[in-house]
């Protein structure tokens, strides 16, 4: 009873966080060709420099911020030590506002690349991209995070076995 709600709860998850990152490639993907290409040309309005580097700032500072209050909610689940249900919703949310960050800030480079065509955004989207690939939740990446040990260790790592 309660693998079935670990599993659904992280299948759940798992769909969530790849459309969140399948959505904003073909946008940077699309930026990207078109910078690179010079058959292309859209009348896209000519920013001040300032909001070229505000727009990067943008981006460092919401990746930083969701660095930390993804582990502030990791500290919290440990010092609390909740229920192991309770334990993998509160990661399983805050894991979904981590990749809206990381959803939010492709889409951003992607803007950013096509407005700009500064290479800065090329920098931070794969940069995005590679965070993103190494706090994608697996079954041995949430043990690790929320120290779990004996039987709540047991029933997560059963997410590996497939039926």
């Amino acid at each position: 009873m309660i693998l079935e709600e670990i599993k659904n709860i992280y299948d759940l998850l798992d769909r969530k966080i790849l459309i969140l990152i399948a959505i904003p490639l073909p946008c940077f993907a699309f930026a990207y060709l078109y910078t690179q290409s010079g058959t292309l040309s859209f009348d896209l309005p000519r920013l001040p420099p300032f909001w070229d580097f505000f727009t990067l700032g943008l981006v460092v500072s919401i990746l930083v911020i969701q660095l930390f209050n993804f582990n502030a909610t990791l500290k919290k689940i440990i010092r609390n030590d909740p229920e192991l249900i309770k334990k993998i919703r509160i990661y399983a949310q805050a894991t979904s506002i981590r990749y809206w960050g990381y959803f939010v800030c492709g889409l951003i480079c992607a803007g950013g690349l096509l407005v700009f065509q500064n290479p800065g955004f090329t920098l931070m989207y794969a940069i995005t991209l590679v965070l993103l690939s190494f706090s994608k939740p697996t079954p041995d990446r949430i043990v690790y995070l929320l120290k779990l040990k004996g039987d709540e260790r047991e029933k997560v790592l059963e997410l590996k076995k497939r039926l």
